[in-house]
């Protein structure tokens, strides 16, 4: 049964992962203010009110469906890093649900986004909270040898 690679085996797969999450946060971050700036406007200017729930909404709809759709998303995939399962392997719907529901969970308590930080510098898979509690790591992304 496959595992996570072993980040002293496979160093390079570890190598920069938590500096490139950082800019795939901050992408990640620009294109769901675009998306939710559009909704407002798409909703006459009503979605301005509910701006909070809207920017959350969005942002779990885009996270959540760009994850189940490539393991990754824009702004990891623009970074050239990917998430994957505690199997070695992308992850399902239901798993990129999963994570993105700790996520907004630890962005909404930031203690546990702190200690999520703390856990990313400080382990050798770059795991946070929600990484470890769901088995999963982001790695850089593998090359096909072949291409």
């Amino acid at each position: 049964m496959p595992t996570l690679p072993d980040p002293d085996l496979e160093p390079q797969l570890y190598t920069g992962v938590n500096g490139r999450r950082l800019i795939a946060w901050l992408i990640d971050l620009a294109i769901i203010l675009v998306l939710s700036a559009l909704a407002v406007v798409m909703t006459l200017f009503i979605g301005a009110f509910f701006w909070p729930v809207l920017w959350m909404i969005v942002s779990f709809c885009y996270r959540s469906l760009t994850i189940a759709g490539g393991s990754a998303t824009w702004g990891m995939r623009f970074t050239g890093i990917e998430l994957r399962n505690a199997d070695d392997g992308p992850l399902s719907p239901g798993q990129a649900v999963a994570h993105t529901l700790g996520y907004m969970i630890s962005i909404a308590l930031p203690v546990l986004q702190v200690i999520s930080v703390v856990l990313m510098l400080g382990s050798a898979r770059k795991q946070g909270l929600t990484d470890r509690i769901l088995g999963t790591t982001a790695l850089n992304r593998r090359r096909d040898p072949g291409l």
